[in-house]
């Protein structure tokens, strides 16, 4: 099959012999086209991807929505529910690493300039379409590994939160900003965050809305473990392999102990 890349390239080559002349109004066509190419140079804003062996039963989520910093509108939160559901489904999962492709930025919350656009029936089902998602992520029976490099507010560290561990590199940033825009973090910033720092640190992050760096954030609990920066994933990849071998570890003794 051929590639994205040279597909991209052929469109690219007949966009081009079929485009108007300069001044001339564009027809139907060639409207329609380019909406085509447009669609076609779209990467889906989350991945999944399972690793291969020896790493089979790790699963990567990947967040690839570099114009908007991985914020979450609705295409990409339809593709969070969907990769959740594949997970779900997937009996060889043993654990999963949540993490970002887009450069300095594991999720900068929702996507804002969407909202705007949006009435409020629109908003409120949104919001609690994105919050029983996070509660279905903290609700898998595998265990999830956040991997922060750069910022993650809102609902970007909300994501976070619900997954059972964290890893940041040490130039990662976090905040609930949310109170700055008269609203209140909506997705279980306001249930996860006081079960890990306390009530009274989880008040002060959520009414001020400060950003806290990488140090802060792992003083508080809320990463496990802070690394240089660049070097989050592959931290967090050493657990999910720990964890990977004493899940088949888990199941072999169970099939040898119901065989004797």
């Amino acid at each position: 099959m051929r590639s994205l890349r040279g597909l991209l390239a052929v469109s690219g080559h007949l966009a081009a012999r079929h485009a108007p002349p300069s001044g001339a109004s564009s027809s139907p066509h060639s409207v329609l086209f380019a909406r085509a190419l447009q669609i076609l140079s779209q990467s889906e804003p989350v991945r999944l991807h399972k690793l291969s062996a020896p790493d089979s039963g790790i699963v990567e989520l990947r967040l690839e929505r570099p114009e908007a910093r991985n914020a979450i509108g609705k295409e990409m939160l339809k593709g969070l529910r969907s990769a959740m559901d594949k997970v779900k489904a997937d009996s060889t999962a043993n654990v999963v690493l949540v993490a970002s492709s887009v450069p300095k930025v594991f999720c900068a919350g929702a996507d804002l300039k969407e909202r705007r656009l949006m009435g409020p029936s629109e908003v409120r089902e949104f919001v609690n379409t994105l919050r029983a998602t996070f509660s279905s992520f903290e609700a898998l029976p595998i265990p999830t590994i956040a991997v922060v490099e750069g910022a993650a507010f809102g609902g970007g560290l909300e994501l976070a939160l619900s997954c059972d561990l964290r890893i940041c590199g040490e130039s990662a940033t976090f905040s609930l900003p949310e109170t700055g825009l008269a609203i209140i973090p909506g997705a279980g910033g306001t249930q996860r965050l006081p079960r890990i720092v306390g009530r009274a640190r989880a008040k002060e992050l959520i009414f001020t809305g400060r950003r806290f760096d990488a140090t802060e954030a792992v003083n508080m609990g809320v990463v496990n473990y802070c690394v240089p920066g660049g070097e989050a994933y592959q931290k967090a990849l050493e657990l999910a392999r720990e964890i990977n071998q004493k899940v088949r570890l888990f199941f072999l003794a169970y099939f040898v102990l119901h065989l004797i």
